[in-house]
């Protein structure tokens, strides 16, 4: 490779003091914290959500698949590079990787907690930690705060704070606190982060929507729906004109591979033109697949389809990840996996889809 890949989706795991020492005092009594030795090992304990996060596999990277599991991790044990910068470096040159975004775990969680203050409490505690984590190697670390998207005026607040804390972009919870996305009473948040330059990022696993807990027939079957809540949004975005109305909005789709979009865009082409009449589709002058290449982005990791399709994509959307350290990272063996994925690709293209496309989106200077 004649450049070293950058990962557009890399995660930390929360370390204990995360929240509790980053949180609004009045929050602290019952800000998310770590327990240890439980029947299911280390977990996260999260006021307000039913269910215990397992820490396992947030650093299941690695992991033979037949040792994976969500219960049993000694948090100690973990990658260190998960919530140590320096050891975060480490990780990153065995995997020969330049640089990373960086994305939470317990942080995707909180993404559909009901609790909006406690939401933005946690999100903002997030955020001051990050910042902390990223300032221990600033050329290749960069973060992407998070926001709570409690309103749409708070919303512009918190782009402008990330903004002035160095990070690159933003994740957005799949729902938002008031109406959805696709209501004009966004269009100024829109705006905000096409004039200060802040990429909008939807990561799996963060809507109310995602079916990983309901499924039919074996558990590994669930898995196959991780990615729809992703799809729902992108269409959502794009049916309902905010591309078009927005031009400059940059939108980056996470974690959902992108092997899917060449049929996902003929199909919504096809939707458009038979259907949105009776359907009642709002009326666009260009076709959707048309806003699709544009405006949204698409990370990936272990996805053969996506480098063997690129040509039917615009490839300068697609951009390669290495998910470090969670379970369905290709860490240590990204270069092995690279390779041969890539094989058939233009040096141009492989250069585009593994550095060049995330350092222009976030604009970074990453040899």
């Amino acid at each position: 490779m004649t450049k070293r890949p950058i990962s557009a989706d890399s995660h930390i795991t929360e370390p204990p003091n995360c929240y509790i020492d980053f949180i609004d005092p009045a929050f602290r009594d019952r800000a998310p914290h770590l327990q240890r030795g439980t029947e299911k090992g280390d977990v996260f304990m999260i006021p307000g959500m039913g269910t215990p996060m397992p820490v396992s596999l947030a650093s299941g990277a690695g992991v033979p698949p037949e040792e994976l599991s969500m219960i049993g991790a000694d948090f100690d044990k973990l990658h260190r590079g998960g919530w140590d910068p320096m050891a975060r470096l480490v990780d990153m040159d065995r995997d020969g990787v330049a640089a990373e975004m960086i994305y939470p775990s317990v942080g995707m969680v909180l993404c559909n907690h009901k609790d909006l203050d406690y939401k933005r409490a946690c999100m903002e505690a997030y955020n001051r930690w990050l910042q902390t984590y990223c300032a221990g190697a600033p050329d290749r670390i960069y973060g992407l705060g998070q926001t709570a998207m409690r309103t749409v005026e708070e919303g512009i607040e918190d782009l402008r704070r990330m903004k002035a804390m160095g990070f690159k972009g933003a994740m957005l919870p799949g729902d938002p606190g008031v109406e959805d996305y696709d209501s004009r009473i966004y269009d100024p948040f829109w705006e905000a982060a096409i004039d200060m330059k802040m990429p909008l990022s939807f990561h799996i696993l963060t809507s109310r929507s995602d079916g990983i807990k309901k499924h039919r027939g074996p558990r590994v079957n669930s898995f196959m729906s991780i990615i729809r809540g992703n799809q729902d949004i992108m269409g959502m975005l794009v049916f309902s004109g905010v591309f078009d109305r927005h031009p400059k909005l940059k939108i980056v789709c996470v974690e959902a591979d992108a092997g899917w979009a060449p049929h996902f865009m003929y199909r919504m082409d096809h939707a458009y033109k038979r259907h949105r009449h009776w359907m009642r589709g709002s009326e666009l002058p260009r076709m959707p697949s048309e806003y699709f290449r544009e405006n949204i982005y698409m990370t990936f990791q272990d996805d053969w389809t996506a480098f063997k399709f690129a040509g039917d994509m615009n490839h300068h959307r697609l951009m390669w990840a290495s998910d470090f350290p969670h379970s369905d990272s290709t860490w240590p063996n990204s270069q092995r996996v690279i390779a041969e994925q890539t094989a058939h690709m233009s040096a141009d293209m492989r250069d585009a889809i593994l550095h060049d496309n995330v350092a222009e989106l976030y604009g970074l200077a990453v040899a």
